[in-house]
């Protein structure tokens, strides 16, 4: 039943069209595709650390499940296809800790097999750390809209951090979208932030999700906000997902950016983070320059 698995996933991800890559070793890439559309009003973001389908549930198993992050659980598989029946609800989702196909995930490409399940036409892995058969930790993203350009950067401080930046629309008036994981410790996590907000700094309408490892009085001082970012209204516990009174996950904007419906996902004990939901109204501006320029791209 698992080989099958893994062989329907594996077909899939070979039927599926251009537009899309590996990242190997978080270096920078930037890919292009022939698309400038953005069909929908709104678009519906998650920001999800879904822990490599490991599904730790009390502290405790940090250290009686510890084997879980070498070698693959009997439920790997089922937790992430519980996975993939949350995130299709959405437009846009930014997955951190995703493993790209090991001994602890029965080597199947998680982010591949999210796509496949949940029907999303676009996905990009970024791998951060390449560990062989021992683990493929990644960062990736899904989307039902075709970006521009995606860029992958490699974060400041020791391997294994990275941020993907996806562009949409057209590069006259862009809705640029960044998926981060940030480093525990706080001096390297600034020199992150700051690197982060160097990347954003260009753009008008820009926005900033993932696991951020800080609370939200951090980030109140950080680079992000002297760039105008703050967080979506609210604070939201995110971690541990059995008992969350951590707001560690978060999503940012831009002032000109509309957002709104930001919640928690209470009910999804699937990791040991629950995810963050936020919709943004498309603005104005992008929509008008997806629009005037609907002509394919030249590279």
């Amino acid at each position: 039943m698992l080989l099958e698995r893994a062989r329907n996933a594996y077909q899939n991800w070979k039927a599926r069209p251009a537009g899309f890559s590996f990242a190997r070793e978080g270096h920078r890439r930037t890919r292009r595709v022939r698309e400038v559309a953005l069909p929908a009003d709104t678009l519906k973001l998650l920001s999800f650390n879904i822990q490599a389908g490991i599904g730790t549930s009390r502290f405790r198993e940090y250290l009686t499940g510890s084997w879980k992050h070498l070698v693959a659980h009997p439920r790997s598989i089922e937790t992430i296809e519980q996975i993939a029946d949350v995130v299709r609800h959405f437009d846009v989702v930014g997955l951190q800790e995703v493993d790209g196909g090991s001994l602890r995930s029965r080597n199947l490409n998680q982010l591949v097999h999210l796509a496949s399940l949940a029907d999303f036409p676009f996905w990009h892995q970024q791998l951060n750390r390449n560990l062989g058969r021992l683990g493929q930790f990644s960062n990736g993203f899904l989307s039902r809209l075709t970006p521009f350009a995606v860029e992958d950067h490699t974060l400041p401080g020791l391997p294994g951090r990275g941020v993907i930046v996806v562009k949409f629309g057209h590069p006259a008036e862009p809705l640029v979208i960044a998926v981060a994981h940030l480093a525990l410790g706080e001096k390297m996590r600034n020199t992150q932030l700051g690197y982060v907000a160097g990347l954003l700094a260009p753009y008008r309408h820009r926005l900033v999700m993932g696991d951020f490892n800080c609370r939200l009085e951090h980030l109140a001082n950080s680079p992000l906000a002297e760039l105008g970012m703050v967080p979506v209204e609210g604070e939201f516990h995110t971690y541990p997902s059995w008992a969350p009174d951590r707001h560690i996950d978060h999503i940012l904007a831009a002032p000109e950016l509309k957002v709104r419906h930001s919640r928690v996902l209470t009910d999804c004990r699937l990791s040991d983070h629950l995810p963050l939901a936020t919709e943004i109204v498309i603005p104005d501006a992008v929509r008008a320059a997806s629009l005037e320029h609907r002509l394919p791209l030249i590279e």
